[in-house]
């Protein structure tokens, strides 16, 4: 029995700088899109802070996140996660946040998400390194 090579072959005529670049992000998608639904993606991200620690409770089963305490402020972000993207607490690191999914796009938009939540504003960014920052990107395995 011999096993056969499951290949998709991608071609393009007189191509210029331009296709060429166009066929390599298809080809890019593509992948992405076969690896993400056999196995997936996931996110690592770290609560950054000074004084004040931040709080972060997931909610609806990993569906979206409650960010307290950021800065000592007493307002609470509420961020909502993309479709069939979910996130988790780490149990053995503390202040850390799995975001993990089959579509790249969509971790990543959620990821990015989280972060954009937690944006020091009215204050030098230099000193106020506070947030919520991606530590890491993995396939799943």
């Amino acid at each position: 029995m011999i096993k056969k090579k499951k290949k998709i072959l991608l071609k393009v005529w007189f191509a210029d700088k331009k296709r060429l670049s166009g066929l390599s992000t298809v080809s890019t998608i593509l992948s992405n899109s076969i690896f993400g639904v056999t196995l997936g993606f996931q996110y690592r991200m770290r609560s950054v802070y000074a004084h004040f620690p931040i709080n972060i409770v997931t909610m609806e089963d990993g569906e979206g996140l409650e960010i307290r305490n950021f800065l000592g402020e007493k307002r609470v972000r509420i961020v909502y996660m993309a479709n069939n993207v979910l996130c988790k607490k780490n149990d053995k690191t503390k202040d850390e946040i799995f975001v993990y999914g089959n579509d790249l796009s969509l971790v990543s938009n959620s990821a990015a998400k989280i972060q954009r939540s937690c944006l020091v504003k009215k204050k030098d960014i230099r000193k106020f390194l506070d947030g919520i920052y991606v530590s890491s990107k993995e396939k799943l395995i």
